[in-house]
This record gives C-alpha cells, sequence and structure tokens, in this order.
C-alpha cells in the first residue's frame, strides 16, 4: 500500500536485493538460535534433540545455499532434499508429538516451500506446546499479514517484541504491518491516526537503533517520514545525511541525495533543493531526477 506522499520515486531505487538478502539473513540467523536453543532445553529428549539438531542443520544449510543460488536455483535437487526433510520431521514428530522445536522448525520450512496451510498449523502447534518462541509468533504474524488479517497479525507482532524486545527484526515487522495496512486499522477504530503514525515510526526507529549496522533499517525509518501525516521533515533530513554518508556506491549515496532534494523542496526551501539536486549525475538516476525537477515545477506554479 502506497500513502498519498510518498517520496522522489526513488523507493524502487532502494538496493531491494541487498535488504531482501540481509533480512534472510537475519532471519535464518534467528531462527539457527531458536533451534538450538530449544533443543538444548529438551534434556529428557536425547536422541529427539540429536535428531533434530540433524535436521535443523540440513535445513539452514539448504536454504541458505537457495538463497544465494538464486534464480539460477537447481529445483529439482531442492524439492528432493526438501521431501526428505519433511519426511525426517514427520518421523521426529510422530515419535515425540509434544517436541514444539520441532514443529516450529517444520512450520518455517513449509512456508519456505509454499504450503502455507500446512505451515501455519505446524507454528500454531509449536506455539500451543511452547508459547515463548518469539520467532514462531512473528511467522504466524507473517501469516496472517499476507493473508490480509493485519488486526489479526499485529498481535502476534506485538507478542513476539513482548518476548523479545531487543530483536531488530520484529520492531521492523510491526513497522512494516503499520505503514501498509493503514486503513485496515483505522477503520477498526482501534486506532487513531495520530497513534498509528507514531507507532509506526517508533518501530521503523527501534528497528534501526537495534540493528545499526543493517542498511535496510536505517532507510526505512528515514523513508517513513513520507508516510506521516505530520512529518518531521528536519528529523527525516538529517537521516537521509547520515544514511549518504554510509552508502558504499556512487549510485546509492546519490539516491539518498535525491530524498534530501525532496524534503528540502517539501521544506520550503526551494533554491537549496535545486542546488543539491545538481549534484546528481548518476545516469542511472536521471529519470528519479528529472520526475523531481517536474514535480518542483508543478508544484510551483500552483
Amino acid at each position: 500500500m502506497r500513502t498519498k506522499d510518498q517520496g522522489p520515486g526513488t523507493r524502487d531505487q532502494q538496493p531491494k536485493t541487498l535488504a531482501r538478502v540481509c533480512l534472510w539473513s537475519l532471519v535464518l540467523g534467528l531462527w539457527a538460535l531458536v533451534f538450538s536453543a530449544t533443543a538444548a532445553a529438551v534434556e529428557a529428549e536425547t536422541m529427539a534433540e540429536r535428531t533434530f539438531k540433524k535436521i535443523a542443520g540440513r535445513q539452514r544449510e539448504l536454504l541458505a545455499e537457495a538463497a544465494k543460488q538464486g534464480d539460477n536455483l537447481d529445483e529439482g535437487n531442492f524439492k528432493t532434499q526438501v521431501q526428505s526433510l519433511i519426511h525426517d520431521y514427520e518421523l521426529l514428530l510422530r515419535e515425540n508429538p509434544k517436541y514444539a522445536a520441532g514443529y516450529a522448525a517444520y512450520g518455517y520450512l513449509l512456508g519456505k516451500v509454499g504450503m502455507r496451510r500446512e505451515s501455519t498449523a505446524m507454528l500454531l502447534k509449536a506455539n500451543q506446546l511452547d508459547p515463548d518462541i518469539a520467532l514462531v509468533k512473528n511467522q504466524l504474524g507473517n501469516h496472517l499479514a499476507e493473508e490480509g488479517k493485519p488486526r489479526e497479525a499485529v498481535n502476534y507482532f506485538l507478542a513476539a517484541i513482548k518476548l523479545e524486545p531487543n530483536e531488530p527484526l520484529y520492531h521492523y515487522q510491526l513497522g512494516t504491518l503499520l505503514a501498509e495496512a493503514r486503513d485496515d486499522f483505522l477503520k477498526g477504530g482501534e486506532w487513531t491516526r495520530a497513534g498509528l503514525d507514531q507507532s509506526m515510526r517508533k518501530a521503523f526507529q527501534r528497528a534501526a537503533e537495534l540493528a545499526p549496522d543493517r542498511f535496510e533499517f536505517a532507510y526505512r525509518y528515514a523513508e517513513c517520514f513520507y508516510d506521516l501525516q505530520v512529518p518531521d521533515w528536519d528529523t527525516a533530513l538529517k537521516l537521509w545525511a547520515a544514511l549518504e554518508e554510509k552508502a558504499p556506491t556512487p549510485v546509492e549515496r546519490q539516491t539518498m541525495r535525491l530524498h534530501a532534494a525532496n524534503i528540502l523542496f517539501k521544506s520550503g526551501k526551494a533554491a537549496h533543493a535545486r542546488a543539491l539536486l545538481d549534484t546528481v549525475d548518476e545516469p542511472a538516476l536521471q529519470n528519479q531526477k528529472q520526475k523531481l525537477v517536474a514535480q518542483f515545477v508543478e508544484t510551483a506554479k500552483k
């Protein structure tokens, strides 16, 4: 869902592939921690623990390699390995029907291979057996959000944050949900626009604070000011300037500069905005630059 006051057409210029890889790596890392921590806690099921660790290890390696290969993935080999994992999970859970870690990891795998209904069932079972696995709640929230049920999803995201308040991913997911499903929340009557804006901004800000090395979190925090009904342009401008300093490539640095120019114009500093636009000379950004120039001209006529 896009709001009416978006950026200068530069959202599409965000290094989205890098962002997806970073988020993918973060999620895999979190699941690795859940797998090991939960398995280690099950002292009474030594054989189950040993079996689970082997399955979970194979799953991590398979999904990480699939993410790395991207469009070059050998789908036949991937499906064969997934079927092997499914078989092993079914056997493990048949012999250990109260093993929450197994249901959690199995549910995550099923979700990654498109078996959404089966994945949700496994995650709900894991949540029933152990209500303190934050990543399970986050994953259930993702499923509900993707099914168009944001008002149900938000409770799972909030529960995940309550369990692990210092995990940046959960704050990021909450902020994303509040931004993309704003109309649904406002229609429900539980939220006011001011309250929703404040919660969304706080969520993105907290994610960026907790993971200062995550460029995509800082980017989305800066970007969220376009979504606010009453934007704080001064703060947004500082954030884009800071991002420009951190950006690794000329294209990315000048992308941040386009955002800064847009905000300067919105703040009534047209001359400064045009001067900044003059410094954007990357060929890949000329289309976005011209859109901004046209926008400035059109606004000046009104």
